[in-house]
C-alpha cells in the first residue's frame, strides 16, 4: 500500500520586497499614534522632558539586537520568526515557549488597539457629525475590515498600509515644521536631548513607555517566507525600520518640547493628550489640516491593527504547519496564498475578548488598550532578550556564517541591555497601567505573559515525550533563504 506524500503547506512566495516589509513594520509602530498617544502620555505621566533622548538610546539598544537578528535571518526563513529562531538556537521547547509568549504579545496589542480605535472614532463622529454610537460599534467595524483584508493577498495589505503610512508621516512632518518654526519662548532649545533631563528619578517609567513605540520593528522576519530575496530583505527592512522610527520619534518628541516648552509640558500633555498635536496643526496649518490629521490618527491605529493581525495569523500558520498546534491552522488561501485559518482565528479571538470587555463595562482606552499594550511591550522585549541568546547558540554551531560582532559581541550586549529593560518594565508596570502601585494588576498582567512562556515550555516537553517526531521538527520546517530563491543552472552539453 503506497503512501502519498503530503506537501508541506507554504505561504505564497516572492511577493514582498524591502519597501513592503518597511511599510509593515513601521505601520505596526504607528508614528502618528506614538506621537499623539504615546509621547503625550509619557510626558503627562512622568513629567520627564528627556523623552526625545530616550528614543535615541532605545534605538541604539535595539540596534544591538537587530545585528544578530538580521544575521540569523539570512539563514532561517520561517513565518514563526521568534519561534523558529529560539528553536534553532536554544532548542525546541524554548521555541514553543517563545511562540506562546508571541501569541499573547501580538494578540494583546492587536486587540487592545480596537479599544483605542473605537473610542477615537466615537469621539470624532460625535464631535464632527453628531453621530453618537458606542465605541464597540466602531471597533466592530474595524474588526470586520481587518478580518477581510487579512485573508487577501499580502502585497495588497502592504499597499493599503503604504498609503496610510505615507499620509500620517506627512502630518507628523507638518507638526514638526510648525513646532520648530514657532518655538516657545522664541528660540529652539535642546533641553529634550539633554542627559541631565532624562536621568532623574522615574527614568525607568520613561523607558517603559517609550519602548512600546518600537513594537513592530522586529516583525520583518515573520514575512521572510514571502520575500523576494530573504537573504537580504529582512535584514535591510529591519535596520531601515528601526533607524527611521528611532530618529523620527526622537525628532517629533523634541519638537513637542520646543513647541510647548519644558516648564508647562506635563500640564499641557495631561490636559490635552492627543489634542496637543491637533491644536498645534490647526494653529500653524489651519483647521482643515487638523481635521485631516484627526482622521489619519485613526487610520494610523487601523494600519497597526492590520499589521499585528498579519503577524498573529503567520505565527498560527507556522505552529499549525509543524503540528505544535492543530494542523488546521496551516491552511492557506487557494488564490491569496495567505494564512486564512490563522487570520480567521485571530478575528474570532478578538470578537470574544472584545465582547468580554464590553460586557464588563471597561474603559476602551484606560483599561483595554492600556492593559494590553503594556503586556505586549513586556512580551516583545522578553522575546528579543531570549532571541539574542538564541543567536549566540545558533552561531556556535555555525561560526563561519557570521562575524564575531554579529554572532557574539552584539547579541551578548543586547541580552544584557534588553534583560535590564525587562526588569525596568516589570518594576514600572504600575506606571504603564496608570494604576496605584499597590494594585494587583501590576503583577497579574505581567504574570500572564510569563505564564504563557511557562505553559509553552510545558507543552514542548509534552510533545517531546508523546510525539517525538513532531518535537524534532519544531522550528526545522523553515526553509533556508537560499532555498527560496530560484536557481539558474546551465545545461551540460552532450558529449
Amino acid at each position: 500500500m503506497s503512501s502519498v506524500h503530503q506537501p508541506v503547506p507554504q505561504l505564497r512566495r516572492r511577493r514582498l520586497g524591502v519597501i513592503h516589509l518597511v511599510f509593515f513594520t513601521v505601520a505596526a509602530s504607528a508614528p502618528l499614534t506614538v506621537l499623539g498617544g504615546g509621547v503625550t502620555t509619557t510626558f503627562a505621566v512622568t513629567g520627564n522632558a528627556g523623552v526625545p533622548l530616550s528614543f535615541l538610546l532605545l534605538a541604539a539598544a535595539l540596534a544591538l539586537f537587530a545585528v544578530g537578528y538580521a544575521a540569523m535571518s539570512r539563514h532561517v526563513a520561517n513565518a514563526g520568526a521568534f519561534y523558529s529562531y529560539l528553536s534553532q538556537g536554544l532548542g525546541p521547547k524554548w521555541g514553543v515557549s517563545g511562540s506562546f509568549v508571541a501569541l499573547v504579545a501580538y494578540n494583546t496589542i492587536q486587540i487592545g488597539l480596537y479599544g483605542l480605535f473605537g473610542a477615537g472614532v466615537a469621539d470624532f463622529a460625535s464631535a464632527t457629525f453628531g453621530l453618537d454610537l458606542p465605541w464597540w460599534v466602531w471597533g466592530g467595524i474595524a474588526l470586520l475590515l481587518v478580518g477581510a483584508l487579512g485573508v487577501l493577498r499580502v502585497d495588497l495589505n502592504a499597499r493599503v498600509l503604504a498609503v496610510l503610512l505615507v499620509l500620517e508621516i506627512i502630518v507628523v512632518v507638518l507638526y514638526d515644521l510648525g513646532a520648530f518654526t514657532h518655538p516657545a519662548g522664541g528660540a529652539i532649545t535642546a533641553t529634550g536631548l539633554s542627559p541631565a533631563q532624562l536621568f532623574v528619578p522615574g527614568v525607568g517609567a520613561v523607558f517603559a513607555f517609550s519602548v512600546a513605540g518600537f513594537i513592530g520593528f522586529e516583525s520583518g522576519a515573520i514575512y521572510s517566507e514571502e520575500c523576494r530575496n530573504p537573504r537580504v530583505t529582512v535584514a535591510r527592512a529591519t535596520f531601515v525600520a528601526l533607524g527611521f522610527t528611532g530618529l523620527f520619534y526622537a525628532l517629533s518628541a523634541w519638537a513637542m518640547t520646543v513647541a510647548v516648552g519644558t516648564d508647562g509640558l506635563q500640564a499641557a500633555a495631561t490636559e490635552n493628550g492627543p489634542g496637543l498635536v491637533f491644536a498645534a496643526l490647526a494653529e500653524h496649518w489651519g483647521t482643515p489640516v487638523a481635521d485631516v490629521a484627526n482622521v489619519l490618527f485613526l487610520t494610523s491605529v487601523f494600519a497597526a491593527l492590520l499589521s499585528f493581525h498579519n503577524s498573529v495569523a503567520r505565527y498560527l500558520f507556522a505552529l499549525g504547519r509543524e503540528q505544535v498546534l492543530p494542523p488546521v491552522f496551516s491552511r492557506v488561501g487557494a488564490s491569496s496564498g495567505g494564512p486564512v485559518a490563522g487570520s480567521l482565528t485571530q478575528s474570532a479571538l478578538a470578537v470574544v475578548v472584545l465582547a468580554l470587555f464590553v460586557l464588563a463595562g471597561t474603559d476602551p482606552v484606560l483599561e483595554l488598550f492600556t492593559w494590553f499594550s503594556g503586556m505586549a511591550a513586556l512580551g516583545v522585549v522578553l522575546l528579543m532578550t531570549a532571541t539574542s541568546v538564541a543567536v549566540i547558540g545558533y552561531f556556535r554551531r555555525h561560526p563561519e556564517s557570521a562575524s564575531t560582532w554579529q554572532r557574539l559581541v552584539a547579541p551578548a550586549a543586547a541580552t544584557v541591555v534588553l534583560g535590564s529593560l525587562v526588569a525596568l518594565l516589570i518594576a514600572n508596570f504600575d506606571a504603564l497601567l496608570g494604576t496605584d502601585p499597590g494594585s494587583p494588576l501590576r503583577w497579574v498582567l505581567p504574570g500572564l505573559v510569563l505564564l504563557a512562556g511557562v505553559l509553552g515550555a510545558v507543552w514542548g516537553l509534552v510533545l517531546q515525550r508523546t510525539r517525538p517526531g513532531v518535537y524534532r521538527r519544531i522550528g526545522q520546517t523553515a526553509m533556508a533563504p537560499e532555498v527560496l530563491e530560484p536557481k539558474i543552472e546551465l545545461a551540460t552539453p552532450p558529449r
